[in-house]
């Protein structure tokens, strides 16, 4: 990512994080906070209203408390923003995910703001092994004192909390789990699974590698979306868990290939 284009994604998620907890901000306000000019702030804020994120008033950005985005640009792409998207189907996936663990499993659970939602909601009493790379999961994970926790480290990555390296590659490509959560910016029936960097691309290919049951975790807003890097095909997951918004045609394509729909 280019100096410019991460100014710009840094700018917007300090709009996105004012915003939820102002609620609405002057213009000139927002202006001042980032040290631009007023025109760079109303760009920024048309791509956020676009996205269904902010709403203007009279020289004034509005939260969107109802926005229910698809996060179709990558440039655009952060942890901030999409932990405000679909947020209670994304806690309906993750608690929904968590109850398939079992005692004396070891999984692995991959980067992104659906799968958070999985450590999150683990039951207190659990005894499992986990692996991670994100901060945010391994910070929820810290909390279950019956957890053995494999943390891969590396480079960090603060747009989306990840952690990545060689190293960190190599750990999880020794290891061997029975559940694998794997999350997906985009779900298309010819282009594959696609997430939106690079870097988590050979990560996300070592997780499904490592799983006897590979489980993809997506709301029903990234069907049919497409972003930059693909990962895998559809077929190479055994189970999809979902929410109850899917299409029917969606709903017909994943079954016709044998694959488990579960929708929360």
């Amino acid at each position: 990512m280019d100096t410019t284009l991460k100014k710009k994604v840094e700018r917007i998620n300090q709009l996105v994080e004012v915003l939820m907890k102002r609620n609405g901000v002057m213009i000139k306000d927002l202006a001042i906070l980032c040290g631009v000019s007023e025109m760079t702030i109303r760009r920024d804020l048309e791509v956020l209203k676009q996205q269904g994120i902010v709403l203007n008033m009279n020289g004034a950005a509005i939260y969107n408390p109802n926005n229910n985005h698809r996060l179709e640009d990558e440039t655009t792409y952060s942890l901030a923003l999409a932990t405000t998207a679909n947020v209670k189907e994304k806690e309906r996936i993750g608690m929904y995910a968590a109850s398939l663990i079992d005692d004396g499993e070891c999984v692995i659970i991959d980067n992104g703001s659906t799968t958070e939602h999985v450590a999150q909601h683990l039951n207190m009493n659990l005894k499992a092994t986990i692996l991670t790379c994100n901060l945010n999961i391994v910070n929820q994970l810290c909390n279950k004192l019956n957890i053995d926790i494999i943390f891969g480290g590396g480079y960090y990555h603060a747009d989306t909390r990840m952690f990545e390296s060689p190293e960190s590659i190599s750990l999880i490509r020794k290891t061997r789990a029975s559940k694998v959560f794997i999350s997906a910016m985009g779900v298309h029936e010819t282009l594959g699974v696609t997430c939106a960097s690079n870097y988590e691309l050979a990560t996300k290919q070592a997780i499904i590698q490592s799983g006897a049951e590979c489980i993809l975790l997506v709301d029903s807003s990234k069907f049919d979306s497409v972003r930059t890097c693909f990962f895998s095909e559809i077929e190479e997951f055994q189970k999809i868990i979902t929410d109850k918004n899917i299409s029917a045609k969606w709903e017909s394509h994943i079954l016709e290939r044998g694959i488990e729909l579960v929708k929360v």
